[in-house]
């Protein structure tokens, strides 16, 4: 995939790789998701399980070709990196898994899940807050669900984490409804509508995906700039 991303909100550009994950990511890919577990629930946020993910949660998305990560090859905010990846050298910042797979607890016949991909497990490095590396991984969800022909990009959130539902609205989501199953601290779910992105920045650097695997989103990867 294309290494001359970048991401402009720094004080000099920051080289940013997005590619599939592979399995000699897991470490720094579960690394980051407990960084952000151990961030959300020390705010009293309980989406994601203190500490983390288990390895057996993250490695199925890995196989499958569904677990994407945003790699710098430059230091974020002045040195205070994210989670080493031990691939190439750089820092893993961002993760997210986009596939077609609608949890059955929260979206029914009637939403028509096979018209949308699915965002899963998106999350930044605490040391890159405020860069907007969310927005664009939404971004190039959104134009992946355009390419391959779907009309929606789709999500479920904390029920009781109106910051974060915030957060989704601002980028074009729309609340669809809040499902409130007693074991499941997520459903609140959301849907954006693919076509332009977020904000006008975008560079359209695009390869075909014809090896991908077939458990994975297929059409055109598209590395973005915020």
């Amino acid at each position: 995939m294309h290494n001359n991303t970048a991401i402009h909100a720094v004080r000099r550009p920051l080289p940013l790789t997005l590619r599939r994950a592979v399995a000699t990511d897991l470490p720094a890919v579960l690394a980051l998701l407990a960084e952000a577990a151990g961030w959300l629930n020390d705010r009293g946020v309980r989406q994601w399980p203190v500490g983390g993910f288990p390895a057996a949660r993250i490695e199925p998305l890995i196989a499958a070709g569904t677990l994407y990560v945003l790699e710098a090859t430059g230091d974020p905010r002045d040195g205070r990196n994210g989670s080493a990846d031990r691939r190439g050298g750089g820092t893993i910042v961002a993760t997210m898994a986009l596939d077609d797979f609608a949890d059955p607890e929260f979206w029914t016949p009637e939403d028509r899940p096979e018209l949308a991909y699915y965002v899963h497990k998106l999350c930044t490095a605490r040391s890159c807050a405020g860069l907007g590396l969310g927005r664009v991984l939404l971004d190039w969800a959104a134009l992946r669900c355009l390419a391959d022909g779907l009309p929606w990009l789709r999500l479920d959130c904390a029920k009781a984490n109106a910051g974060l539902q915030g957060y989704y609205r601002s980028l074009g989501f729309r609340h669809v409804r809040t499902v409130d199953l007693p074991h499941r601290a997520s459903g609140a779910l959301f849907q954006r509508p693919v076509g332009l992105p977020s904000h006008d920045r975008v560079i359209d650097l695009t390869i075909d995906l014809d090896a991908a695997p077939a458990t994975a989103p297929r059409g055109r990867d598209l590395a973005l700039t915020s």
